[in-house]
């Protein structure tokens, strides 16, 4: 009875530990889960010391060294000991097979061909640029301006911050980041976790506008939430089988908060050949759940696929076209992403677009790829020039003397011409200028302070070269007399603006650009090529009518 007491006292501990250990680390119960493995090898280590120590302990006697090594002897016999190791050294052969026999260097066709690009014409494909769905800011630009707006919400800064999330989605065709809050501390969420988190923020990537939205109720369910409604532990407890890829924070087009959780698929042996099979969506206030196969997914869900992953998969594409071991020899025909990737507003989908290049490292591109993040559709363009980061630094040349760093470029079709669209930011992280750079002659570069002006001037540099191009997309021209006329000086640079009779625009003239306004005055009859914004329109052109002697 004793023997038997001591026995269930220790299989009740273990399982109390294990129960712990599977709270806080949420291993799924899958055998294509890395983690799971590790936690049966670890359990079966645990056991077999456990017996390893029982059986000493009923052999030798303490202090007599002669006996002790007999008790160590005598365990071999033991047959729980024996089953015990033999079922360890079983398993962990098993994971090693596993994993070799998943491997690339065995299944290099079946990784090559986990991402299926379709060759696409540019000009076809992506139409010019369009002002309202240009995202100008990037992630550190946006956690910029979130973290302002969060600052001036006096009634909510001392008990929330900002999440880092900042996921990039389209809404009702602009794109847009947005992010949830988080409990400030500890503290803050033992006295505000009955409301839940009151609202998130939408930063506008085009208009650079920065909202927080209310909630009522608020967000129940997220990753700064501790216990069962932390978003991992309960899509855990709900899905104990489902391994989980990155988690994505989204809004659909009435403006709900959802989690968008993406479930990993394993296509080639036991832990190859990853994918995402299935989707998630987990409502953030309710958390209510709901799971569908990716062909299901609601258009208005964004990203399913994580870049990482998608970015992964062209790359297997590109190195295993033929076979393992040329990608890591010969490497005939090999290509590769470049580093970097950055988002693509496109058929109201957000796209990943990165540059394609020779593994050999040459600093030039010859194409380019984008993929859908929701259905993994790959289009590959075949676009010669410069890669991300020469075009880069030439941006950068052009500045130098400001001391300005340019973001990842954005791939833009500006008269019908693949272009790289790059933002100039200053020390503060603050975007001061626009760059457009041509990808197959990096050298001509565009700097303007609006993207209107700098596309302005990036159409006529196309055209002094001799390249035939049409004038910019949405611009429209107007013809009146000049009612009222101001100048401002904006980021060291004069504007001079305009309005004219019967119109109420505010025209925006950029002197740098337009040298021929300096002659304009009140009553000047003139006619304006221009694109209308808010609050004041971007002046592609100017002429100024003769006046009658």
């Amino acid at each position: 009875m004793k023997h038997w007491k001591r026995t269930g006292i220790i299989l009740l501990v273990l399982l109390v530990l294990v129960g712990i250990y599977y709270y806080v680390s949420l291993p799924a119960i899958n055998i294509h889960a890395a983690g799971f493995w590790t936690f049966i090898l670890s359990l079966l280590a645990v056991l077999l010391v456990i017996a390893a120590v029982r059986g000493m302990s009923g052999q030798g006697r303490r202090g007599n060294l002669s006996e002790e090594l007999k008790g160590l002897k005598s365990i071999k016999g033991k047959k729980s000991v024996k089953c015990l190791l033999i079922l360890f050294c079983a398993v962990f052969l098993f994971y090693i097979g596993g994993s070799v026999l998943s491997s690339p260097i065995i299944n290099a066709k079946k990784y090559q061909k986990l991402l299926e690009p379709e060759t696409r014409d540019f000009a076809e494909d992506v139409e010019q640029v369009d002002y309202n769905q240009i995202p100008l800011l990037d992630k550190d630009s946006a956690e910029l301006l979130g973290n302002r707006k969060m600052g001036s919400m006096v009634d909510m800064v001392s008990q929330f911050e900002v999440s880092s999330i900042y996921s990039q989605i389209n809404v009702k065709g602009r794109p847009v980041r947005v992010t949830p809050l988080v409990y400030a501390s500890p503290i803050k969420w033992l006295t505000n976790q009955k409301q839940g988190i009151p609202a998130y923020i939408t930063i506008d990537m085009a208009t650079q506008n920065t909202d927080l939205v209310k909630l009522s109720p608020g967000i129940r369910y997220s990753q700064s939430e501790y216990f069962n409604r932390n978003i991992y532990r309960h899509l855990r407890f709900c899905y104990p089988t489902y391994i989980f890829d990155q988690l994505s924070f989204e809004i659909d087009d009435e403006g709900t908060p959802y989690w968008i959780c993406p479930v990993k698929d394993f296509t080639i042996g036991l832990f190859g050949g990853q994918t995402i099979g299935k989707v998630v969506l987990c409502n953030a206030v309710t958390g209510e759940c709901q799971s569908m196969p990716v062909e299901e997914c609601p258009s208005w869900v964004d990203r399913v696929y994580p870049a990482d992953l998608l970015i992964q998969l062209y790359d297997y594409h590109g190195t295993l076209v033929n076979g393992f071991f040329n990608s890591i020899l010969g490497q005939k025909g090999c290509l590769k992403t470049t580093e970097g990737y950055n988002y693509l507003a496109l058929d109201d989908d957000v796209w990943v677009y990165t540059g394609v290049t020779s593994v050999s490292g040459d600093r030039s591109n010859v194409g380019f790829v984008l993929i859908n993040q929701r259905t993994k559709e790959t289009r590959y363009y075949e676009v010669a020039g410069a890669e991300e980061y020469s075009a880069m630094g030439s941006a950068e040349g052009q500045v130098q003397n400001l001391g300005y760093t340019a973001t990842f470029p954005l791939l833009l079709n500006i008269a019908d011409e693949p272009t790289y669209f790059i933002a100039l930011k200053d020390n503060a992280g603050l975007v001061k200028k626009y760059a457009m750079v041509n990808i197959q002659k990096y050298q001509n570069v565009a700097i303007g302070d609006t993207v209107a002006s700098c596309e302005q001037t990036y159409i006529k540099m196309l055209k002094a070269s001799g390249g035939s191009v049409s004038d910019p997309q949405g611009s429209e021209k107007i013809t009146g007399e000049i009612q009222r006329i101001a100048q401002g000086v904006i980021e060291g640079n004069t504007h001079f603006y305009l309005v004219l009779e019967d119109s109420d625009l505010i025209f925006d003239v950029p002197l740098t650009d337009h040298m021929e306004v300096l002659r304009c005055d009140v009553g000047d009859q003139i006619t304006l090529e221009y694109t209308e914004g808010e609050p004041v329109s971007t002046v592609l052109s100017l002429t100024v009518s003769e006046k009658e002697p």
